[in-house]
């Protein structure tokens, strides 16, 4: 089986070896830029029933050409003619397609706040999500040590920033809550082969605290399996492949969102 995260944590962190700009100096500048404060991500998505983060992206290792074509602002406004709390950018160029740029305009077509979807593996990838207009950075806790984790969960805080803190069980939940976690994504897709399993988010749902904001990802088709997570407890959930292929992308929204949500 193909081992799509560490070949897409090598590039990264190859990347940033080379990088060797000044953390404290960058987000300093970002701190100093005339540009809008972060939208509250997290309080988006505590609406009345099951709310949705919706992505754009252009492709996936796994599954190749998504929407090639695809129209960053066009998809933007679809997304929040549809009922999406959030947006989800991929800015990742090499695997997904996307780019700081898709991410901009698609921050720009709307209101909704922004999660910036990349494989986050510095400090200056927090500050980066800042710059480019990001209200939220995504930590994958799979493709991080406790102290990186910690440290880039601090500086995402320190900028304003929500942090989206990404698991895959029981115990990279306990390593996001020892972060400081208020924003807990549970990814039922596995990032080493991109197989999804349907029921690992109804089956971690009850050991995310209450007041911790609970996100289901992946694999999510249809008003059914969202319904499912919404009874498990989740308040909102991630959707890129299903919606970016609906042909009525807004219409293919409503069918998720708006399920009542059980208590956890």
């Amino acid at each position: 089986m193909p081992s799509y995260l560490a070949d897409i944590l090598a590039t990264h962190r190859a990347e940033a070896r080379g990088d060797g700009r000044d953390v404290d100096a960058l987000a300093a500048r970002a701190a100093s830029l005339q540009q809008r404060p972060p939208r509250d991500f997290a309080a988006a998505l505590r609406g009345e029933g099951l709310s949705c983060i919706a992505e754009i992206k252009r492709r996936s290792p796994s599954k190749g050409d998504l929407d090639p074509e695809l129209q960053p602002d066009l998809v933007a406004k679809d997304y929040a003619v549809g009922g999406a709390s959030c947006l989800s950018v991929l800015t990742d160029a090499q695997y997904f397609g996307g780019s700081p740029e898709d991410l901009r305009t698609a921050g720009a077509a709307c209101d909704l706040p922004v999660l910036r979807k990349d494989f986050t593996v510095s400090e200056l990838d927090v500050v980066e999500a800042r710059l480019m207009g990001a209200d939220a950075v995504l930590l994958i806790a799979a493709a991080l040590s406790d102290e990186e984790l910690g440290r880039f969960h601090a500086r995402a805080v320190a900028l304003g920033l929500a942090a989206l803190v990404e698991v895959h069980d029981e115990a990279e939940l306990e390593r996001a809550l020892e972060a400081g976690a208020r924003l807990v994504g549970v990814n039922q897709r596995d990032l080493r082969t991109f197989a999804v399993d349907q029921d690992r988010a109804e089956s971690m749902a009850a050991r995310i605290p209450a007041d911790v904001v609970a996100v289901a990802e992946s694999g999510i088709r249809d008003g059914g399996d969202a319904r499912r997570l919404a009874d498990a407890g989740y308040d909102a959930i991630l959707v890129g492949e299903t919606l970016v292929r609906a042909g009525d992308r807004a219409a293919a929204l409503r069918a998720l969102v708006g399920h009542p949500v059980a208590a956890r």
